[in-house]
């Protein structure tokens, strides 16, 4: 065998290459402390861990207006947004047989997600559909609407609440009556007492 290294030479077999080293990470540059002027005759260094945090400024209330507009809503903003509601008298709203899902949902100041939610809870909205699957609010529904938005916003009844007074009460229609004309009054009286 060795006769055969001969022949084929020591380039043959070359012995192996050694490990490459590893590379070392680069050093951390040490920083000096700062400096603090005193009066006197030399500066003195001072440590970090020594040094006062810059106070953070107060939080103003216009800063805190500015918060975040995800999550659920207060109560307080829910109820200021169920006043907002405009909804036509009942003259110029079965003026038309049908409203889109947008009309409706600009009517109550909500999003059309909400409105289809709702009627996937309630057995009381049966709207009707297209063939393409578009909702279609009758004026009956968007007075059902109304209840259940006055239950659910104005009354903070919870969905499994506003289910239960729904099926309890069998005069829905005087309900939806009743409602409507303790508003007026209600508009009336803060009218007045603008007045004085």
């Amino acid at each position: 065998m060795s006769r055969q290294l001969e022949l084929f030479g020591d380039d043959a077999f070359p012995e192996p290459e050694p490990p490459p080293k590893p590379v070392e990470a680069p050093k951390a540059r040490l920083v000096p402390p700062k400096l603090i002027h005193v009066e006197g005759p030399a500066e003195q260094p001072v440590s970090p861990q020594a040094q006062q945090p810059e106070a953070l400024p107060e939080r103003t209330p216009e800063a805190s207006a500015k918060k975040s507009t995800r999550g659920r809503k207060s109560i307080k903003e829910m109820g200021i947004e169920a006043s907002k509601v405009e909804i036509p008298d009942d003259e110029v709203l079965y003026g038309k047989q049908y409203y889109g899902i947008g009309e409706v949902a600009a009517m109550f100041q909500v999003n059309a997600s909400l409105l289809r939610y709702w009627e996937s809870e309630f057995d009381l909205l049966k709207l009707r559909k297209n063939r393409k699957g578009d909702r279609f609010f009758r004026p009956d529904d968007i007075k059902n609407l109304k209840l259940i938005h006055h239950l659910l916003r104005e009354r903070k009844y919870t969905i499994e609440g506003a289910k239960d007074f729904l099926k309890k009460s069998n005069r829905i229609n005087e309900v939806s009556e009743a409602v409507d004309s303790l508003k007026r009054i209600r508009t009336f009286l803060l009218g007045l007492k603008a007045g004085l």
